[in-house]
């Protein structure tokens, strides 16, 4: 079988354009590396509030949440319900299991002045930005930040 394109070679000019694109990807990757620029950079504004909440299944599929600060029980998530809460938590959980660390470390929950929510795995330092999946998703961890304060 012959080759369609044997007779075509690639213009010289798309060539050197590929390389010259490359060549300054690889400069202004060295640039900012040595520059001292981070990748990644998140402004530092204060929380306002957090809570460290503890998740536990139950046997009837519910999922039962806790407040770490004084073991009082925040909410309890009836089987079927708060999928959003449940696929976050399953990542988190994913991950643990991964590194073969228990569920007894908390996950932290803290809204911040910019408001942002951010869910915390304590244990392995990884942190959700709720704001990414949307209102909905965000007030379903706001309320779980409220639950039982008296405050609506």
């Amino acid at each position: 079988m012959s080759d369609p394109f044997a007779d075509r070679p690639l213009p010289r000019a798309t060539l050197l354009g590929a390389g010259a694109l490359v060549a300054f990807t690889l400069v202004a990757v060295a640039a900012a590396r040595l520059g001292g620029t981070e990748a990644t950079a998140v402004p530092s504004v204060p929380s306002l509030e957090s809570r460290d909440l503890r998740f536990l299944d139950q046997a009837d599929g519910a999922v039962a949440v806790y407040d770490l600060k004084d073991g009082s029980a925040v909410a309890l998530l009836p089987a079927g319900s708060n999928n959003f809460i449940r696929g976050a938590l399953r990542g988190l959980a994913r991950e643990r299991k991964r590194q073969d660390i228990g569920m007894a470390p908390p996950f932290r929950l803290t809204r911040w002045a910019d408001g942002r929510y951010t869910l915390e795995d304590t244990a392995t330092r990884r942190t959700i930005d709720l704001r990414a999946f949307g209102s909905t998703n965000v007030q379903a961890f706001a309320d779980l930040l409220q639950a039982g304060k008296g405050m609506p």
